[in-house]
């Protein structure tokens, strides 16, 4: 059932129509996974290699969790679903949003067989709106909010900020999130990992 779920999401050609470079949903699930990453959408450079997070943003991530690229690419360690799993385009300002159709369609039903998660990261405004809705206030907020109060349950649910080279001057300006937050996440990840290395 899970393996015909994923192959479903895969051929997907929901909103084909408007986006510019085709239908290509690029995805990463196991419903075994310890930690999910909710990011925005794929970047033009993931959709040409089909693999999520094969860009700057990736490598940047990958540092801020303090995992390697072998374990990053685990899908029984980390599932990784955007908030659409298709390149949306460039507006001026970037990529466009994810188109809403996206996660209307299939989130619930990647989500629900995922019992084993440990850790949510929601990266970016788009994904906090779904995973974080009763977060308010400025992505810095959020962030702020998630990692010193919580979210008062299972999974824990941090907000993280794009990892992006375009948000080079958000992280200058509020550094504070490398500092303080950057050492509890990799110690997060680390544990989740880690039961995950003891489990199997």
């Amino acid at each position: 059932m899970n393996q015909q779920l994923l192959r479903q999401v895969r051929a997907c050609k929901l909103c084909e129509p408007k986006l510019p470079l085709g239908a290509n949903p690029v995805l990463q699930w196991h419903p075994q996974a310890k930690i999910l990453i909710a990011g925005q959408a794929p970047g033009r450079k993931v959709h040409a290699s089909g693999q999520p997070f094969t860009d700057a943003s990736g490598e940047r991530l990958r540092t801020w969790l303090g995992v390697d690229a072998e374990s990053f690419y685990d899908p029984k360690v980390f599932a990784i679903l955007p908030m659409a799993f298709c390149y949306p385009g460039t507006g001026k300002s970037g990529d466009l949003p994810p188109p809403p159709e996206c996660a209307e369609t299939w989130r619930q039903q990647l989500m629900a067989p995922l019992q084993s998660l440990q850790l949510v990261l929601a990266v970016g405004q788009y994904a906090q709106q779904w995973h974080l809705p009763e977060f308010g206030g400025s992505v810095a907020e959020k962030v702020q909010q998630s990692f010193q109060h919580g979210t008062g349950g299972k999974p824990h649910v941090f907000a993280l900020p794009h990892p992006s080279p375009r948000n080079n001057r958000w992280l200058k300006q509020h550094q504070w999130f490398e500092e303080q937050c950057l050492p509890q996440l990799k110690h997060a990840v680390a544990r989740a990992i880690d039961g995950h290395s003891k489990s199997g």
